[in-house]
């Protein structure tokens, strides 16, 4: 049997039902804000009843209707299919509450609408009645009408999770729902739910109230009818089965009648059958853009509990920040270790009282201090080196720590923390490594600095020729004793002796010039430290964005819904499909 294809505006509704699809699949819903969980289940759902119904009935608008038989656990629905066919060729009242597969009746002339994949095509197909799993039982038989499939749904209330999400799936795959209830369970919330779903997608439902008591069924009905028709469900079709015995688990006819005379006259009626698959049709591709609404303001408050979380994150590192910079500026890194391998560098008592000689005279004691005590020079600088490797971890660990402490606060940002986060509580494992060599480069280029600006001075290049490392050392500490982004003035710390520095850089290259260099130099060190507290950042950044959806993603997600209602219309306009 050759299957027609779809006229080109429905093929233009798939593809771009296929565009839609796709961009509901993408969109990351992963944080535990207000709604997620709903988001969630109509992300699933919607993408499911895609791929499981609207495209495959899109692409094939004459294959048979298919009417899926679901509801509670109990209520009979297995049996009723028995009854409706005349045969046992579904398993009922078995293998609770295990997972079941569902079984497929359709007449054999029907046969290659779906043993192929055109439809449920996630599921794969035998021909036996009793296997479980995902898997669609087909079974052929002559007494089910040309033109029209009866599929037994595993249970909508199962407590077998597997067999509670198939029944959903397979619902939302269905051209008409018949709607399997009891007297004693037809007010239970899980069949409302589902019910109140059909509303929303205008899907075409019968429903059949079984096992009624005798004698009670007017009432009963009555009732049921009552409450359909509160809920919006007055157009559903009504069916009421007394209780009574089986034979060989096969209902009377006379109890099935009023079903079995419905379900024959849908069955030679091919107009009839065409109406309720475009109704339902219609009514799932109606309900598409405000599923999608749905999903996209979900969407955009997952990214603001994730801008949130970042924002703390960017709180605590804009932080460690200032830590650093107050650090670099405020003299106290020249305390200490850096402060007694400075002394050693340029030597102290009868050094420091020559400040006050003249420039000529500081020169030559320059020269002489600055092409001597090479061993002092070095570790000064790994004195500086340590001091400030020590000063960003130092803040680094303590925004890591905050932020951690704020993430665990909040709803949001608890899950994403996880059994893993330790050591997010603190800098990561191989920032000591980094800071190392962003001081050492830091270093060299402070040494470029004082080798270009020495360069282009006659005065210092004799100077120049001894000790450009010398010198650079000296810019260092310069750097760390200035405050208020170096407006005038020295500061001196510990006795004078970074006014020695500041002395003997200016006796070279001049006040302005020693002015420059610094701020300079300063102005590099700090953009080394954002480069490193940014990569620290990106850790906890990392984490939220990847929980949520781009602004892209969520724009091309409404886009996509505007381009498949503007193709339902030219594909189901009245007088097309």
């Amino acid at each position: 049997m050759k299957l027609p294809t779809a006229p080109a505006p429905v093929t233009s509704l798939v593809e771009a039902l296929t565009t839609l699809r796709d961009a509901v699949v993408a969109l990351r819903l992963g944080l535990p804000v207000a709604g997620a969980d709903d988001a969630r289940d109509t992300q699933h759902e919607l993408a499911g009843q895609i791929d499981d119904y609207l495209l495959p009935r899109l692409r094939q608008l004459d294959a048979p209707l298919l009417m899926v038989v679901g509801g509670s656990t109990g209520a009979g629905k297995s049996t009723l299919v028995n009854s409706i066919v005349g045969a046992t060729v579904t398993a009922a009242g078995v293998l609770r509450p295990t997972t079941r597969a569902p079984v497929l009746v359709c007449n054999p002339a029907d046969a290659a609408w779906f043993t192929g994949d055109r439809v449920l095509p996630g599921l794969a197909r035998t021909t036996g009645v009793t296997a479980a799993g995902d898997v669609l039982n087909v079974v052929l038989h002559d007494s089910v009408p040309a033109g029209l499939a009866l599929l037994d749904a595993p249970d909508i209330d199962s407590v077998v999770t597997e067999n509670r999400e198939l029944a959903r799936q397979l619902l939302a795959a269905a051209d008409l729902w018949l709607f399997v209830t009891t007297a004693a369970r037809y007010a239970d919330a899980v069949p409302w739910d589902l019910l109140h779903a059909a509303r929303a997608r205008s899907t075409a439902l019968a429903v059949v109230l079984n096992r009624v008591p005798p004698g009670s069924g007017p009432d009963v009905s009555a009732h049921l009818g009552d409450r359909l028709r509160t809920n919006g469900l007055g157009d559903a079709s009504l069916f009421v089965i007394e209780e009574g015995n089986l034979d060989g688990g096969i209902m009377a006819h006379e109890a099935t009648r009023e079903v079995l005379a419905w379900i024959s006259s849908l069955g030679a009626d091919a107009g009839a059958r065409a109406e309720v698959v475009r109704g339902t049709l219609i009514g799932a591709l109606d309900s598409v853009p405000v599923r999608v609404a749905a999903l996209a303001t979900a969407a955009d408050a997952q990214r603001a509990a994730a801008a949130s979380l970042q924002s703390d994150a960017k709180a605590s590192y804009a932080r460690a920040r200032e830590e650093i910079d107050e650090g670099v500026t405020s003299g106290s890194l020249l305390r200490g270790e850096v402060m007694a391998r400075w002394q050693d560098f340029v030597g102290t008592g009868e050094f420091m009282r020559s400040l006050e000689s003249q420039i000529g005279r500081l020169r030559d004691r320059l020269r002489s201090a600055l092409t001597g005590q090479p061993a002092a020079g070095s570790q000064l600088k790994a004195a500086l080196e340590s001091s400030v490797q020590s000063l960003v971890r130092a803040a680094a660990d303590g925004a890591a720590d905050r932020t951690y402490d704020a993430w665990m606060a909040s709803a949001a940002g608890r899950p994403l923390l996880g059994a893993d986060s330790a050591p997010l509580a603190r800098a990561s494992v191989g920032l000591p490594a980094e800071i190392e060599r962003e001081v050492r480069a830091w270093q060299g280029h402070v040494l470029d600095l004082v080798g270009r600006d020495g360069a282009s001075k006659r005065t210092a290049a004799r100077f120049l020729s001894y000790s450009v490392n010398a010198a650079g050392l000296a810019v260092m500490v310069t750097v760390f004793a200035h405050t208020g982004g170096l407006t005038g003035g020295e500061v001196a710390v510990a006795g004078g002796t970074s006014a020695l520095g500041q002395k003997l850089l200016e006796a070279v290259f001049g006040d302005q010039a020693v002015r420059a260099l610094a701020l300079e130099a300063r102005s590099d060190l700090l953009t080394r430290v954002d480069r490193l507290l940014a990569a620290e950042r990106q850790r906890f950044d990392d984490r939220a964005a990847a929980a949520v959806g781009t602004k892209d993603g969520v724009d091309d997600l409404r886009r996509t819904a505007e381009n498949v209602t503007a193709a339902r219309r030219l594909a189901l306009a009245p007088g097309r499909a």
